[in-house]
């Protein structure tokens, strides 16, 4: 292949990439922009009012569980900001109340699993 084609290749590739991305539409980037700054503007408050509700202790051992299942802190994340927004909450959570709630959300949490082994028969084994 000649240059000049493999550039115009090389061009077409880079302009479907680029329109996948969303890059190609500045009005595109500039809501992906928008979407960006609510998403942090809403993380930063969700982590004020944890701040407001966790004890210094508890905050601490609701990142250390962030750092090996964040899905499993975010959910205790919503449930004591629920519980704080019905009014359950009405000092600040201590990290042994934090521990007790851990405990409850496992135990109803908790999974089952079955093992079931199925046996095949070799083809050299003989019941006759």
């Amino acid at each position: 292949m000649a240059d000049p084609e493999l550039e115009a290749i090389r061009q077409r590739r880079m302009q479907e990439l680029m329109a996948q991305r969303g890059m190609g539409n500045p009005q595109n980037s500039e809501q992906q922009k928008a979407q960006e700054d609510a998403k942090s503007d809403a993380e930063e408050r969700r982590q004020m009012m944890l701040s407001q509700i966790l004890s210094s202790e508890a905050r601490e051992r609701l990142a250390r569980i962030a750092l090996v299942k964040p899905e499993k802190a975010r959910g205790v994340e919503d449930v004591i900001l629920r519980a704080a927004q019905m009014g359950q909450i009405v000092e600040k959570v201590s990290e042994e109340r934090l521990i007790s709630m851990l405990e409850q959300i496992n135990n109803q949490t908790t999974k089952q699993t079955k093992v079931t082994i199925q046996r095949r028969r070799s083809v050299l084994d003989d019941d006759d």
